[in-house]
């Protein structure tokens, strides 16, 4: 058996696999074997029909599929010999493939073709020169920041006056167009609705300032924007009920509640960071400031790759991709698209490709590697990551370490944090290579910069 390639130019090349007679007779004979002992044929004991019945029945199918799986090891293997770096798989050959016939042929020739891989040369310096934006933690961030704190922090109180944001529970009544309560109509008591929420403004506005025992009317569907699960618990009835009512409601204010902020004091301390990390106001707000700075640093470093990203690929260029070959497989392989679609997503799927062969080309050349320390590491931030967002800056070391453990268990997570890993590991690759343009921001002119974007 003969394995030759055939290179058309640098990205497309054909694979040829010549396989004689003896190269897949022994396995067919085995093969053959099989049949014979396992073959239930009426007129003979299992396993005892005559082989030329057995060949005249089975020899063709077994030599095409023994043929078969011999061309796929030789193919793959070839690829793997010659570490062969492949875009998408390979595909049978359409234009110099002779047609095969198992039963009368017994040299065959099958023609595959492959997409190779572009090479790609990356040179990064410090002669490359890329911005990095450090978000100022000003006094006012921290400020807000500790009244965040101190709010979630805090206990319900029961108050006479609404502000915003307060909780507001009462009775309800539907009423007609002139303010008069409809006999049969909807009632609700204990109804709690938090202005604050409400769609419409107007309706909103009506509720700051107003008083225990104050009436106010409402349409539900306005203040909702016809949210049917907001419907249903302002009007304490089922979803489906909730969505089709239209009508207006009067609202008579029973009870106002409003979540008042803890005391800036060494109990808000050792709830927030723990207990004797901060034993002052002053050192509270300098591990608030180091906190919001760690969190806001995965943003500056997504911000820096974004920026990055256009610096590398000005640099490598535009690659040569074998493009009729990936349209062709993109649409031997994926039962969605279509040419046309193919077509219109192409410029794209360039875009995106080009990158990913570009990070691969930077890994390799850096000898990037993930161990399960790394993972660790990404697992942990993850897991940080998701209590900061409910108000926990800082997580017991063995309720990280659990919540980490479970991530990596997790198959799909394990995928995810492995890319993360890799992507993070060659973003800083480049980022210690490249010289780095230090500008410091407001978080607002940071924010503007993905909005203009």
């Amino acid at each position: 058996m003969n394995v030759l390639q055939q290179n058309i130019d640098s990205v497309n090349a054909i694979v040829k696999i010549q396989v004689e007679k003896a190269d897949y007779q022994e396995r067919v004979e085995k093969s053959l074997r099989s049949f014979r002992q396992k073959a239930n044929i009426p007129g003979f004991r299992k396993g005892m029909a005559p082989m030329g019945m057995i060949r005249k029945m089975y020899q063709a199918g077994a030599e095409g599929e023994e043929i078969n799986k011999l061309v796929t090891e030789a193919l793959f293997g070839h690829i793997r010999e010659n570490k062969l770096e492949l875009l998408g798989e390979p595909l049978p050959n359409t234009t110099v493939q002779k047609p095969i016939d198992y039963s009368s042929d017994e040299a065959f020739e099958f023609c595959f073709d492959i997409a190779l891989a572009p090479e790609i040369n990356i040179n990064l310096s410090a002669e490359d020169c890329v911005d990095y934006y450090t978000i100022d933690v000003n006094e006012e961030l921290v400020s807000k920041q500790i009244e965040m704190y101190a709010q979630r922090t805090g206990t319900p109180g029961q108050f006479e006056i609404v502000e915003d944001r307060d909780m507001v529970k009462g009775n309800l009544v539907e009423i007609d167009a002139e303010g008069n309560v409809i006999e049969g109509g909807l009632t609700a008591e204990g109804s709690v609705i938090m202005p604050s929420y409400f769609k419409n403004e107007e309706a909103k506005a009506a509720f700051l300032g107003k008083k225990l025992g104050d009436v106010i009317s409402f349409v539900p569907q306005e203040v909702t924007g016809g949210n049917e699960y907001e419907l249903s618990h302002i009007l304490k009835i089922e979803k489906e009920d909730a969505k089709n009512f239209a009508g207006t409601v009067s609202f008579t204010i029973t009870e106002i509640t409003r979540q008042v902020p803890h005391a800036i004091d060494q109990e808000l301390f050792d709830t927030v960071f723990g207990a004797g990390v901060c034993s002052s106001e002053e050192e509270f707000r300098a591990k608030t400031r180091e906190t919001i700075s760690a969190q806001m640093t995965p943003d500056q470093d997504y911000k820096f790759w974004i920026d990055a990203r256009q610096t590398i690929m000005n640099k490598v260029g535009e690659l040569t991709l074998p493009a009729e070959f990936l349209k062709r497989w993109l649409l031997a392989t994926d039962e969605s698209k279509t040419a046309e679609s193919i077509e219109a997503e192409y410029p794209q799927m360039v875009n995106e490709l080009s990158w990913h062969l570009t990070k691969e080309a930077i890994a390799k050349s850096e000898g990037i590697k993930i161990e399960d320390a790394d993972l660790q590491v990404v697992a942990e931030a993850a897991v940080k990551a998701q209590f900061a967002q409910y108000g926990m800056p800082e997580v017991p070391a063995e309720m990280l370490k659990e919540y980490s453990a479970h991530m990596l268990k997790d198959e799909k997570s394990r995928r995810n944090l492995i890319e993360q890993a890799v992507e993070n590991k060659i973003r800083d690759a480049v980022k210690a290579k490249v010289s780095l343009n230090n500008k410091t921001v407001t978080v607002e002119e940071f924010n503007a910069m993905f909005q203009q974007a």
